[in-house]
This record gives structure tokens, sequence and C-alpha cells, in this order.
């Protein structure tokens, strides 16, 4: 093996000081919901939100005093992006980043802050590489791989070390996978120090492909996910065997189950993270039996998500937990019939978002209309009670119900 316990420790003493030493503590609301001890390393909390710091301060520390008047190259969908402009400027170092020219805006907008030189290019990751590559050979910049380097890697195993001295007697390691470093630095870290000591890894069932690299398959992705911090087609070359030797399994989550994590993460922990940053607590979650009466360490990677994608996050869950619904009702067509329909909902609190009528798209008589109001409630046992209400007054109402599967059926026929 290329990287050693001896490497990570370097890596620890050398960017000591430099950034945040973050928590790592015991959540008591999710380890009730997950029959598990859980405890949280919270690396959103590092200056640029994610723990890609550790193993760019480690690479950038190591560069001559003749690469460092060269400048630095890397590409990145965002996080790598974010730390190696952060620290190249702190030494510095002029760096330029390739990111894929569908990047989060404001991951593009904090890379730019930072003072790096942006370069948008490519549908992915590995085309946004390619050009990367191309620069750095035709202009002698130094090139500053998000995962598949040893220094890099070394880096990245400074989370295990800090969660194991904060809790020693952890069980499971649970950590995202895109390209590897996170993962095969920990695990170094982690099976040396403690072998009995169970490391699981995380991908989307849109980018498997380490899982599908280790069972020697081709390798097939999607075009996006909402965890894009993992969203890689291609294992690193170092990465990859010792993932094979020191990882028990990968386990792949869904979208809505990223989603679910990432406002349950929100709601309860007051703690924003990333789709990649969620991965880990959605697999832990789609499968509590595999971790239950376990000490589970958790790494929340990184909290740069778009604001719009959180707001979508936040509204459809909202949906799926039946604290946002709709409901369709018949009213005679006069006046005062709809201000009836609304103060009865006040009267059973249910508060109005959005209210609409319409006469045209409907088998009701000529003499009424169709309502449909959008109520936010405070879940599904509201939702009985507003229906119950509005029975009783007489009206026929309809309204869907959401659980945790995407289709969507009505109640209320």
């Amino acid at each position: 093996m290329t990287i050693t316990i001896n490497d990570v420790r370097a890596a620890a003493s050398h960017i000591a000081g430099s950034l945040v030493r973050t928590p790592c503590v015991r959540s008591h609301t999710l380890s009730k919901l997950a029959g598990c001890e859980l405890f949280l390393k919270f690396e959103n909390h590092q200056f640029t939100a994610s723990f890609k710091e550790r193993g760019a301060l480690n690479r950038l520390l190591a560069l001559t005093d003749d690469e460092r008047r060269r400048g630095v190259i890397a590409m990145s969908a965002g996080n790598h992006a974010q730390a190696v402009a952060y620290h190249a400027a702190r030494l510095g170092i002029h760096a330029i980043i390739v990111m894929p020219r569908h990047t989060p805006n404001m991951k593009v907008r904090n890379t730019r802050a930072l003072g790096a030189e942006v370069h948008l290019v490519g549908d992915g990751i590995d085309e946004a590489g390619d050009y990367a590559y191309r620069l750095s050979r035709e202009n002698g910049h130094v090139f500053v791989h998000p995962y598949d380097d040893e220094l890099v890697i070394a880096g990245q195993g400074t989370v295990a070390l800090e969660m194991l001295e904060d809790v020693p007697d952890l069980d499971s390691l649970v950590i995202p996978i895109g390209g590897g470093g996170l993962i095969s630095g920990n695990a170094v870290a982690a099976k040396t120090l403690h072998p009995d000591l169970e490391v699981i890894g995380v991908q989307t069932l849109r980018f498997p492909a380490m899982q599908q690299a280790l069972a020697g398959e081709p390798v097939h992705c999607s075009l996006a996910t909402l965890a894009e911090g993992i969203a890689v087609k291609q294992p690193g070359r170092l990465t990859l065997p010792i993932v094979r030797e020191l990882v028990s399994d990968i386990a792949l989550v869904d979208e809505p189950e990223i989603e679910r994590a990432i406002l349950m993460l929100l709601e309860i922990e007051k703690t924003v993270v990333e789709g990649a940053g969620a991965a880990g607590l959605a697999a832990l979650l789609t499968a509590p039996e595999r971790y239950r009466g376990r000490r589970v360490g958790l790494v929340l990677s990184g909290g740069n998500i778009d604001m719009l994608a959180l707001s979508s996050v936040i509204q459809r869950g909202l949906v799926r937990s039946g604290r946002i619904v709709r409901v369709r009702v018949g009213i005679s067509d006069v006046p005062g019939s709809l201000a009836e329909l609304t103060r009865l909902l006040a009267e059973h609190r249910a508060n109005i978002i959005q209210i609409a009528h319409q006469r045209t798209f409907t088998d009701l008589s000529l003499r009424a209309t169709e309502v449909e109001a959008t109520l936010e409630t405070l879940g599904r046992e509201h939702n009985r009670e507003v229906l119950e209400a509005l029975r009783a007054e007489g009206y026929d109402p309809v309204m869907p119900i959401h659980d945790e599967h995407p289709e969507e059926r009505w109640a209320g026929d």
C-alpha cells in the first residue's frame, strides 16, 4: 500500500493550526431514530465548508519554490476547487480551477471570490480534467488532483485521526465515495489504529463507479445527481486498491433518500449539508438494521449546497412528510362561498399558502366551481382532521397523500 498511517500523521502535523479541528459529537435524536449510537463529524464547518481543505493544503505545502512560482491547476465540481483556491491564495500561489459547466453557481462564485482563475469546461469532471491536464502540460502548472494523489489522500485521512481521538471505540465509519480520496485516507488511518473497525462507503445509484469498478464491471453512470460532490465516473488509480483492501462494503442510495437526509440534518442538527455530505445518513436510514446497537461515525463531508436546490429539498420534504398538502373541493358558484371555505380551514388551523379556483376543467355543475388550496399543516393526523371537518360541513374534499414512494395517490374520493 502506498499510503501509511505515518503519512496521515505527518499530514496532521503539517496542516495543524491552518484549518478547523471540526467537532465530532453524538446526535441524541438521530441516534434514537436510527437505533445506534451516531457520532457526526462536522466537516461542513471548515472555512470552505468541506473536508477537501485537508488534502489540498497538505499537497500545496509540499510544493517546491519553483513549483509555487509556476502555479497550480485543479479540476473540481466545487469543494476541491474552493479548498485549493483558498489555501493557494493564503500561500501566495496562483491557482487555476477548471470546473464542469453545470457546477452550481454558488460554488463557481465562491471559487472566484477566493482568488482563483476559473474555467468552465465540459459536462462533467472527466471532461474538465482532460482540459486541466492539457493546460498543465502546456503551461507548466502543477496539477493538484482532487483524490488520486498520495499527499491528498493522506490529508483526507486526518478526519479519521480526529474522530478516533474523540470517540476511540467506534464500531463503524460511514463515508461518502466519489473518486475515493476521503475513504482511502480514512480507511488507512482507521484500520491501522483499530483493525476490527468496519469502514463502509456510500455512493449514489446514479454514480456507482467505485462499486462497479471493484466488481470488474463496466462503469455506467447517469447525467446528474443532487450529490454532485461524489458524482465521479472514474475511481482513482491509487484509491481503488485501497478501497478493495480496506473497505467492507459500498452502500448505494437514491435521490429521495439523500433529500430526506439533508432535511433531517437541517431540522434536527440545525446544520446545512450538500447531497454528498448527507449520503452517509441516507445509507444508515435506508438499512438501519445493519447498524443497530453499534457506535457509528458519520462524516458530514461538505455543506456547499446551492440555495435554490436547498429550497427545493425543503419544499419537497415538507410535501413528503404531509406538512404541505393540497385539497380540492367543489363549492357553490355564488358570492361568499370561497370566504366560507377559507373560514373553515382557518378554524381548523390549516394555513393557506396558495388558493385558486376554476370552472372549466371539471365535471361539477355549472353552478359550482372547483377550488384547490395549498395548505401548511401539522402533518398527516392534522390532515385527516381537516378532511373530516370539511366533510362534516357538506364538502367532498380530495387530498393528495404523499408517502416515501414517488407515486402520488388521491384520498377522499
